[in-house]
């Protein structure tokens, strides 16, 4: 028996019964069609691998666990890339702030050691009416009970 679904515009017979999950039958092969001059890749991946028969009854679920793992470890992989990447950026930035640093510091050690000698020191001292002794120093000894 079959019920009639009345609509404003449109009357359509509905089946009494549900349709059920039925297994996809596989349509005959047609005739094979004239060759294409052209390479073409996906051409041949479906020449040669039967992915059609994979899916005739649905997605099958057996692969998803694998799938899965797959796409988590091709995720961590591009993560890992980029996190290598910034660090390689990070290190040639630390590199050349480095070497500017060295430069400096060689600099300002051989100015320091250049102002450190004594002809240096008192050339910059003499403006304050300072020489150099001509004298050689002398060693001040104080009796241990003046203490």
């Amino acid at each position: 028996m079959k019920s009639k679904t009345m609509a404003s515009n449109l009357i359509t017979e509905r089946p009494s019964t549900p349709k059920g999950n039925k297994a996809r039958v596989k349509p005959k092969e047609k005739a094979p069609k004239t060759k294409s001059k052209g390479f073409s890749l996906f051409h041949y991946l479906d020449k040669y691998t039967n992915l059609d028969s994979l899916f005739e009854e649905g997605v099958p679920l057996k692969y998803l666990p694998h799938i899965l793992f797959l796409t988590g470890i091709t995720l961590f992989y591009i993560g890992n890339t980029h996190y290598a990447e910034k660090t390689i950026r990070r290190i040639d930035k630390v590199k050349v702030e480095t070497e500017d640093l060295r430069a400096d510091y060689t600099t300002l050690a051989s100015e320091y050691m250049e102002a450190s000698k004594q002809s240096e020191v008192a050339r910059n001292v003499a403006p304050l009416g300072l020489v150099e002794s001509s004298s050689p120093p002398y060693q001040v000894i104080v009796p241990a009970d003046e203490y």
